[in-house]
């Protein structure tokens, strides 16, 4: 329960996957995996409690559905651990645990659940995300699993420990030696993001499903934009004020302001005079809705360039599954940029940070500068801000995260937090940072997953390898 989840214990996220494993392994099959399985449904159902956004018994129907998927690395060791030689046994469940969560991040729930995340703040550690994604972490996780237990069960042969010691040593000495020599030396910007202050008006929102369904009265849809312009208005005006304080970037957290679509261009042209009076990039967060529409949500982001006209607007990639999935449009699933004297500026919205094949796009583009607008709960604060800052390790681009109900965070390249502001805690709902203008091209961002089809194709190596041979005898 503190292997990962709520309240995870880095040094947990290692000791569990290797006990679980050793009883797998000395238990008889079905049994052995049958209790393991109801352990990894019972743990992860009290680890994500609140963080997964499912209400009542649905939530336990996805414990149980996700506990199979997290149950197969151990069924692949399980049944294969016998019948290959013992050279090979230690590579059966990181391959395994590799290629199960690798499969599992093209879902609808993307990298969620990922043993990697579990180790956010070890830059040292993380530092391989540049080389290998965050699968590089959950072999190596995945394989100290193996060689605790090979060493329990040969306490004469040692090397396999040894060896992954020799290359976890390895990993944490050559990423010191990267934070250490490497440290950005690019001049830097200011950013300023806002979340919107709480609004008297706020009940005005109250109104917006009788909006959407066509069966508001007029003084309902009144009450409904009153409550937008007040949001909308105090962010102009705050925004105003980080600009004269000197940011040249500025944007809101995920629909800041909720907005019928006949009135978002009059707030759009009053956005652009924002920028063209200031000088400044303001990217402008809405929630437009569109009532009578089959998917009549529209969140998206609005990047405005300093001479007012409008550089690019996308739409979130991926809408967090479950109301929003089910109401908003899509985008096309690509990212956007501009280049400006601040390096090349992409846009990602929040649950879009969770898809390390769709934040490709921008390592592949080059991006210096990743704004991401976001808003979460409490429950997964701060586990989804630091999330988002693993994709900023692996593509090599700086990145400011604002966040409704959770976390607010910039990070530059290597994963140090420049800045911080939680809503939680925080009186001024306004985060400042200085980001560097320049990115990196890292290894992963040029060749991919290499490290999880690696995993993957090394696996069913091993299944043709099991198949093929007899059952061994325990050693």
């Amino acid at each position: 329960m503190v292997a990962d989840g709520r309240n995870t214990i880095a040094l947990a996220a290692w000791l569990a996957p290797a006990c679980l494993l050793r009883f797998v392994r000395k238990e008889r099959v079905l049994p052995g995996l049958a209790i393991a399985y109801v352990v990894l449904v019972i743990t992860r159902g009290i680890a994500f409690r609140g963080m997964a956004p499912i209400p009542g018994v649905f939530y336990y129907i996805f414990a149980v559905i996700s506990g199979i998927s997290a149950l197969l690395p151990y069924i692949a060791d399980r049944l294969l651990a016998e019948r290959v030689e013992q050279a090979y046994r230690k590579l059966i469940f990181p391959c395994a645990l590799v290629a199960q969560q690798f499969l599992y991040s093209h879902g609808p729930h993307g990298s969620w659940g990922t043993m990697a995340y579990t180790q956010a703040g070890n830059l040292p550690l993380l530092q391989l995300l540049s080389v290998t994604g965050i699968w590089g972490v959950t072999f190596l996780i995945g394989w100290f699993a193996a060689v605790v237990n090979q060493a329990l069960d040969q306490p004469r042969n040692l090397r396999p420990l040894a060896a992954f010691a020799v290359a976890l040593l390895t990993v944490l000495f050559g990423g010191g030696a990267r934070l250490a020599l490497s440290p950005s030396s690019s001049p830097s910007v200011r950013v300023a993001s806002l979340s919107p202050a709480e609004q008297p008006q706020q009940p005005g929102f109250n109104h917006l499903e009788a909006i959407v369904a066509g069966r508001a009265t007029s003084a309902q849809v009144s009450a409904f934009r009153n409550a937008s312009a007040a949001i909308a208005n105090d962010l102009l005006s705050r925004s105003t004020l980080e600009a004269s304080a000197g940011a040249k970037i500025i944007f809101w957290s995920e629909s800041a302001v909720y907005v019928l679509a006949d009135d978002e261009p009059a707030l759009l042209a009053r956005c652009r005079e924002l920028a063209r009076t200031d000088h400044v990039y303001l990217g402008v967060t809405l929630g437009t809705w569109t009532p009578g529409a089959l998917k009549p949500l529209q969140n998206k982001l609005v990047l405005i360039e300093p001479d007012g006209s409008v550089a690019w607007q996308y739409l979130k990639a991926h809408p967090t599954p479950g109301p929003e999935a089910a109401a908003a449009l899509r985008s096309d699933g690509k990212l956007t940029w501009i280049d400006s004297p601040y390096g090349r500026i992409v846009g990602a919205i929040r649950y879009d940070m969770d898809f390390p094949s769709l934040m490709a796009q921008a390592g592949a583009d080059r991006a210096d500068i990743v704004i991401s607008p976001a808003g979460d709960w409490r429950a997964i604060d701060p586990r989804h801000t630091e999330m988002a800052s693993f994709r900023a390790i692996e593509q090599g681009f700086n990145l400011a995260r604002q966040t409704n109900q959770g976390l607010s965070a910039a990070y530059d390249y290597e994963g140090h937090q420049l800045a911080q502001m939680d809503q939680f805690q925080a009186h001024e709902l306004t985060m400042v940072a200085q980001l560097p203008i320049r990115g990196v091209r890292t290894l992963y961002s040029l060749l991919g997953n290499w490290l999880a089809w690696l995993c993957l194709a090394g696996l069913i190596a091993l299944v043709w390898l099991g198949i093929r041979s007899p059952i061994k005898s325990r050693q």
